[in-house]
């Protein structure tokens, strides 16, 4: 009954006929974000009023819990079991938002609106992540459509509401759920592809490591006239302090934090030809910036980086003739698998000291999100590359980690799975800041990718059920 080629289609034709745009413009008018106060209602409209109709629509049993922490949004888990001895998929999504920045966007744009211009479809959460997570669906729709109301396969399906203040109490909801939630592999949508044109899947991520770094001299600023050239100057002292972990060309010196043996070869192997780039000219890639030896793709997917995120000292907005009394810089440490983070502050502080620096004390260090890998050449990871690729017919560039932050490590830990993510996003798609936008050309390719996805998901021949 049906067919892959109908399938496809009717995913395609929904899309090209405005019904993708409609049911977007309904999720981005949603003021989901999670980091402004008072937006907890939002957050239960965007699950109780768009998503938990539309799941029931395709068949889906719905729970709304709230989160095991108090003050973080709710949580839904739907599943869809029409057999247990097919493959279960977890899909996973989540539809909040950074804060909307309103007075940020440019003229004629808004965040809670979706405007369409040049090929874009802009808007808050157009593409992190409420666009990305509806793609799929709508994909599955076509696919029940298509196959007269039957996948012949499983689907679960997680949708926080608190992935940007860190996933906050997932973990612990995961780990009482294990049991409803058991899949044979998670396939969800995040992130960037490496380049708007390239299909990607992405089968991790890096984790990241924050700390402050604190030099606090004295109570208040002294008189830089009087006390210039005499009083030790705190902005001075930081300032050696973080040209003591990178030099002069981004390549970190506390070698303690990075990959003992290096890229793994099987890394280097997916990664061997993968393009890095699409962005809007915000940033450039700087061949001579960071570890030496590495390619821009095992630099971004394969090894660690620093960032300073911010620093301080004095008021730069109204300076004042005065030696500061302290300075501030916060930090951050990207990282793989393949590093050891228990050990990150531990390394820094012997640096420090090694380098005279006593003095700069290290604050609120600690793991915001850890990192996660699966394999690039686990069978579900080539089964979605294959499926995708003959959907475009393209080729589809694996990656070992996202560029961004996701929480693959709890369904890796409780559950297990194999992570597969698919990603319908660009690197200048301007997440989490202003303009925020979706490309239409990519959102295109993923409802068509999924529903071939989906398609061959109940045909024979999947890596769990052979």
């Amino acid at each position: 009954m049906g067919s892959r080629e109908g399938a496809i289609a009717r995913a395609v034709d929904f899309f090209d006929g405005g019904g993708f745009e409609r049911l977007l413009t309904e999720l981005v008018a949603v003021p989901s974000t999670s980091q402004e106060e008072g937006s907890g209602p939002a957050l239960s409209a965007y699950l109780e009023s768009t998503m938990q109709p539309w799941l029931n629509r395709l068949g889906f049993v719905v729970t709304i819990s709230p989160n095991p922490l108090a003050g973080f949004g709710p949580i839904l888990t739907a599943t869809r079991v029409e057999d247990p001895a097919r493959p279960t998929i977890l899909l996973y999504g989540h539809g909040d938002t950074v804060r909307g920045l309103e007075d940020q966007w440019r003229t004629g744009l808004a965040p809670w609106r979706v405007t369409t211009e040049d090929g874009r479809w802009y808007g808050r959460g157009t593409a992190d992540n409420k666009g990305q997570h509806a793609l799929n669906l709508s994909a599955l729709e076509a696919v029940l459509e298509e196959r007269g109301g039957r996948l012949s396969a499983n689907v679960k399906l997680v949708i926080e509401m608190a992935e940007e203040r860190g996933s906050r109490g997932l973990r612990e909801f995961i780990a009482a759920h294990a049991k409803e939630l058991a899949a044979d592999a998670l396939i969800a949508s995040d992130g960037p592809r490496v380049e708007p044109d390239v299909p990607t899947i992405a089968t991790g991520t890096r984790g990241t490591f924050h700390f402050d770094l604190v030099v606090r001299l004295r109570e208040g600023g002294v008189h830089s006239g009087h006390w210039g050239g005499l009083t030790t100057d705190p902005a001075i002292i930081l300032a050696h302090a973080l040209a003591s972990i990178v030099d002069r060309d981004g390549r970190i010196q506390v070698r303690e934090w990075l990959p003992a043996d290096g890229v793994p070869a099987g890394v280097k192997a997916v990664l061997k030809g993968c393009p890095v780039g699409g962005g809007d000219g915000a940033a450039t890639i700087d061949a001579g910036w960071g570890e030496p030896g590495l390619t821009s793709a095992e630099k971004i997917y394969g090894w660690n980086s620093f960032i300073v995120l911010a620093m301080v000292s004095g008021r730069p907005e109204n300076p004042v003739n005065a030696v500061a009394p302290d300075a501030r810089a916060h930090c951050q440490i990207r990282y793989t698998v393949d590093a050891t983070p228990e050990t990150f502050e531990s390394a820094l502080r012997t640096h420090l000291d090694a380098h005279r620096l006593e003095i700069v004390a290290i604050e609120n260090a600690g793991l915001r999100m850890p990192a996660s890998r699966t394999a690039p050449d686990h069978p579900w990871v080539l089964w979605a590359q294959d499926s995708v690729s003959r959907t475009l017919g393209k080729r589809v560039q694996i990656i070992p980690s996202s560029s961004g932050g996701l929480p693959g490590d709890v369904f890796v830990d409780h559950l297990g799975v194999p992570l597969v993510w698919i990603p319908h996003s660009y690197n200048g798609c301007k997440q989490h800041g202003p303009d925020e936008h979706l490309l239409i050309s990519a959102a295109r390719e993923g409802i068509a990718g999924f529903a071939g996805l989906w398609w061959d998901l109940g045909e024979t021949g999947t890596p769990a059920r052979g």
